[in-house]
């Protein structure tokens, strides 16, 4: 029999299973593809388009501006009411919405993970990547809100600090990705998982300073605020902006242990459950 050479070699191997970088960046234009749709699909056949990227935060503010700011009185650290809620419900939302999609993603592709072969990681990172568009265009309305204030309420100019903002989404990014990839691997076996997810992000939004800042909470409560993962992110992403947050080195460095940590759970579980979950969808 002629010898014969395979371009693709599919295998079972043991412990952590098939995904690999080199995997993924074979198939990187399928996660370019994916992203595309991802992005397109979000505004194709409506009206304004990608105008509502900017609609939810802005509308969302608004009502918290209102409830919060006015009605409860809550502090906004010195930073103008409106940018402080939309850059803290801008870096929440990407982090929400990036969770509850990838911890999903088993369940609403087994259709399509049961036909054909490719690293399964390409439809969570697509996930990541097209709600980082999303996250992109969103960035354009605190610079254009930064700008007026800039112009006309003379708040001070942009620092040097802006520069930290790349990383600090990289880090909210990664949390996403660990956190979504660990809830989609025990979701398959326990559903109630799934229907949990989308409650407990709703309520992280209120143990995460979001919609006040860190420096109003004292001792226990802000011990336990100090634990919430998110909680360092978010104020370094405000602080990045306008100069204003609390944090300190051990709070930075908390925070990378934890992300690389739910990152390495996120991916092993998730590597672990793709072997069988089509049986158990």
């Amino acid at each position: 029999m002629e010898h014969q050479t395979w371009d693709v070699i599919i295998d079972a191997r043991k412990a952590g299973g098939r995904a690999s970088l080199k995997s993924i960046w074979k198939y990187r234009d399928l996660l370019w593809l994916l992203v595309r749709r991802d992005f397109v699909s979000f505004y194709k056949q409506t009206v304004l388009g990608p105008v509502w990227f900017f609609i939810k935060p802005v509308f969302s503010s608004i009502v918290y501006l209102f409830i919060f700011g006015e009605l409860a009185g809550l502090s906004s650290d010195g930073i103008p009411p409106i940018l402080f809620y939309v850059s803290g419900l801008t870096a929440w939302s990407y982090f929400s919405e990036t969770v509850l999609l990838t911890s999903n993603v088993l369940k609403t592709n087994a259709p399509i993970f049961g036909k054909v072969y490719f690293p399964r990681l390409i439809m969570p990172l697509s996930i990541l990547l097209s709600n980082m568009v999303k996250l992109a265009i969103q960035l354009l309305l605190i610079f254009v809100l930064m700008a007026y204030y800039i112009l006309f309420q003379d708040i001070g100019g942009f620092e040097l600090t802006i520069l930290m903002v790349p990383a600090i989404i990289i880090i909210i990014a990664l949390q996403a990705f660990g956190t979504g990839l660990f809830v989609a691997s025990i979701s398959i076996k326990y559903r109630d998982i799934s229907m949990l997810i989308g409650y407990a992000l709703q309520l992280g939004l209120f143990i995460t300073p979001v919609v006040f800042p860190l420096s109003s909470t004292t001792g226990k409560f802000n011990l336990l605020l100090s634990l919430n993962p998110m909680t360092q992110p978010i104020e370094l992403f405000k602080y990045a902006f306008f100069g204003t947050g609390s944090f300190s080195v051990f709070d930075i460095t908390y925070m990378i242990l934890v992300t690389l940590l739910l990152v390495f759970l996120g991916v092993y579980a998730f590597n672990k459950a793709e072997k069988t979950f089509v049986d158990t969808v």
